[in-house]
């Protein structure tokens, strides 16, 4: 295992270890940017949890870091099922620079996500859906359908943020 990713080893799920650590390495040389994508793979949960947390932290300020990593991250948002990991690829998605037929599959991964047991899974996947529906309008229907559905069933949080979204979306 490379040695920036050991730095994400040990503890719980409680607690992020040293992402700040590795963030501050990865800005200082952006070639290991790399070097957290194949975390989100690794065999340990914990090291897939805290990379996807640096990867969403480092890519809301340089988000075309992910660009030549795109294949790969929506490859992997298709097969993982750690909710850690889940709702940190949720955020990432829309930073992407996607093609129509990428943005296809990703709403669609987006959408299953809706089912996992976690809120916060899904509420960023409402986020994640919403901001695509903005960029393209073949999705909005879909996403304002499923929407509807969210602020009449979901948790309270979950309805206040959908009808948020909706609302939003209704606008365009």
């Amino acid at each position: 295992m490379h040695q920036l990713l050991q730095q994400l080893t040990g503890g719980d799920r409680r607690s992020i270890g040293n992402v700040e650590d590795v963030i501050r390495d990865v800005k200082a040389t952006p070639a290991l940017f790399g070097v957290l994508l194949d975390g989100l793979a690794a065999n340990d949960p914990l090291v897939r949890m805290r990379s996807a947390d640096a990867i969403e932290k480092i890519s809301a300020h340089q988000p075309e870091l992910l660009q030549p990593f795109k294949k790969l991250i929506i490859r992997l948002a298709g097969q993982t099922r750690q909710q850690e990991v889940r709702w940190h690829v949720a955020q990432i998605i829309p930073r992407l620079a996607l093609t129509i037929r990428e943005k296809s599959r990703v709403a669609d991964i987006l959408f299953d996500y809706l089912d996992d047991g976690s809120k916060i899974v899904i509420t960023f996947s409402l986020q994640a859906l919403s901001d695509l529906a903005i960029e393209d309008k073949r999705l909005r229907p879909r996403v304002v359908q499923v929407f509807k559905e969210f602020t009449a069933s979901g948790s309270p949080a979950i309805k206040s943020r959908g009808r948020k979204l909706l609302d939003k979306i209704s606008r365009l």
